[in-house]
């Protein structure tokens, strides 16, 4: 990674390295966009701006106090509706990179379809729940990055789990092609594909990485990366190496498996340190 250099703005400050939009999903699962938008930050993003369902809005605001917090109209069941694209569509156009999905599931496809609508002109991250929007995405112009696990893959692609798991690289040429996206393809072997057939392979971490929430801040990570103008597959690539390794300090400093999601993005800046 040495060869590939993270840019440094001199003397910028936070205007310099981006604002990110984050959009999440509902209530039972409004952690994941804590997660996701304190990773943009510990991967150097200059501005924050979180959306989520409006009854989590003041635990969002006391827990990230670095963030500005949007409230989205919601469901009984505290799921945000697709009226709030509507809400959103000026500090979509705002930010410099958008990450649409933590905490979402499947059936919050609506909202993230609707955000996909206003056809954002900047890097795009979409994952979890909002992967189910894809097939009828439009083409973005700023670029899109897809964060799937296997099973998610498998129902972007119509294809058997296992099929997937058999040849993961296979699957993400396939998926970068047909969505125009570069593809990180999780798993203990992580696969990076871009449109035009780069790839990258990174394969460290452990798999105390394997836990809930790590994958919000993975997104987070690439998100932050985008916001500070690196380009797409070298901002997925970058951000599962720094993922990854942040897990294996975490490997050493508190054990093999054990930590959490939420320490994650602390040991970002360490590790990117050596690269900037």
């Amino acid at each position: 990674m040495h060869a590939h250099r993270l840019p440094m703005p001199g003397d910028g400050g936070k205007e310099a390295r981006g604002r990110v939009l984050v959009v999440g999903g509902g209530l039972e699962l409004a952690g994941a966009i804590r997660l996701a938008g304190e990773a943009a930050l510990r991967a150097g993003a200059g501005k924050l701006q979180l959306a989520a369902p409006e009854n989590a809005i003041v635990a969002l605001t006391v827990a990230v106090p670095e963030a500005r917090v949007f409230a989205l109209p919601q469901t009984t069941d505290g799921r945000p509706t697709a009226d709030g694209a509507r809400i959103l569509a000026e500090h979509v156009e705002a930010c410099d990179a958008l990450l649409i999905g933590p905490g979402m599931m499947r059936d919050d496809e609506g909202m993230a379809r609707a955000l996909l609508d206003l056809s954002p002109v900047q890097p795009t991250v979409l994952d979890a729940g909002a992967l189910s929007a894809l097939p009828a995405a439009p083409s973005l112009a700023g670029g899109l990055v897809l964060t799937p696990h296997s099973g998610e893959m498998a129902k972007l692609l119509k294809r058997e789990k296992a099929e997937i798991e058999a040849d993961p690289l296979a699957a993400a040429r396939e998926a970068a092609e047909r969505f125009e996206a570069v593809i990180v393809m999780k798993g203990a072997r992580t696969h990076v594909v871009g449109p035009d057939g780069a790839a990258g392979l990174y394969a460290g971490g452990g798999v105390g990485l394997g836990v809930s929430g790590s994958g919000d801040v993975l997104g987070g990570v690439i998100a932050g990366l985008l916001a500070r103008g690196v380009p797409p597959f070298e901002a997925a690539a970058w951000g599962v190496f720094l993922h990854g390794e942040a897990g294996a300090r975490l490997s050493k400093n508190v054990g093999t498996l054990g930590f959490l999601a939420r320490e994650i993005a602390g040991e970002i800046p360490a590790v990117m340190d050596k690269f900037l």
